[in-house]
């Protein structure tokens, strides 16, 4: 695995950790996704114009970017869900925890991609920790499952749609494949979002915000789907969710949460599994 490639990812999962924060801390969650999706996909129009010509225009193409667009569609329709009713500090981990367990399972089994005992190894401490700092108490009277669960759903999507993308990227360039998510996650989001009745009152408090977003959202996956090309995504998925660690900082230092020093070990126990990853996976 290159350097480049373990940079790429790294930087991947800063910027999809504060996107996330701003995400939850939006008014209205649908709204505020709906505009980011709208503002990736005219920032970065022109550039996907340029890349047009390098389009291998196939029905298999047409398909696999149209489950691309409906996977990318579900994962943001599951995200303001999910973020309307669970702790950044809880359901972030669950999300981003998902993927490192599911990718590789399926990167190896549909294509072909290899991966050491180490990587395993790393791959169940990443899973463990993720797990530690989920604080999911079955037993609580006081707990729901519904906060997690939709978390894990949104997790599934991830896995999901990063092996498509992989796949996606033999025939469409990184910035096509990644506006076609764009349209897929305006397209999945116009209902809930417009019946909210909150698009005016988020863009009129949140708009810089959104603008801001709308270029580190995208920004960050493309980081990832060039990262792709250079490394297997067994391995690279997987080192993303360092993204975790800083989303749960984020939660401790912004947002205030009472985390505590059993979070903050967790951290360090999933940075010793990208690391083993990273290094020997």
């Amino acid at each position: 695995m290159t350097f480049l490639a373990i940079t790429l990812v790294l930087g991947s999962g800063f910027l999809h950790s504060i996107w996330n924060l701003f995400t939850k801390r939006s008014l209205d969650k649908n709204a505020f996704l709906w505009f980011c999706q709208l503002a990736a996909f005219l920032i970065f129009l022109p550039w996907t114009i340029m890349e047009w010509d390098a389009i291998q225009f196939t029905s298999t193409a047409g398909w696999i970017v149209l489950a691309s667009m409906i996977l990318h569609g579900l994962y943001m329709v599951l995200l303001a869900a999910t973020y309307s009713i669970g702790d950044l500090s809880q359901v972030y981990p669950i999300m981003r925890g998902t993927s490192p367990l599911l990718v590789p399972l399926l990167g190896v089994t549909l294509l072909n991609e290899y991966l050491s005992i180490y990587g395993w190894i790393g791959i169940l401490t990443i899973v463990v920790g993720i797990a530690l700092l989920s604080n999911i108490k079955i037993r609580s009277k006081t707990s729901s499952l519904k906060a997690p669960l939709m978390a894990l759903s949104v997790g599934i999507c991830i896995a999901g749609y990063i092996i498509v993308d992989k796949i996606a990227l033999d025939y469409v360039p990184a910035v096509v494949l990644n506006e076609a998510a764009h349209l897929g996650g305006l397209l999945a989001l116009s209902w809930i979002a417009f019946r909210s009745q909150g698009m005016r009152k988020e863009l009129r408090i949140n708009w810089k915000v959104v603008l801001l977003g709308g270029l580190i959202a995208p920004g960050g996956y493309l980081l990832f789907l060039y990262a792709v090309t250079l490394a297997p995504v067994s391995q690279l998925a997987p080192i993303r969710e360092i993204g975790t660690v800083f989303g749960t900082m984020m939660g401790i230092f912004i947002l205030r949460e009472q985390q505590g020093i059993r979070r903050m070990l967790t951290s360090i126990l999933i940075t010793v599994g990208v690391i083993i990853l990273g290094v020997w996976g």
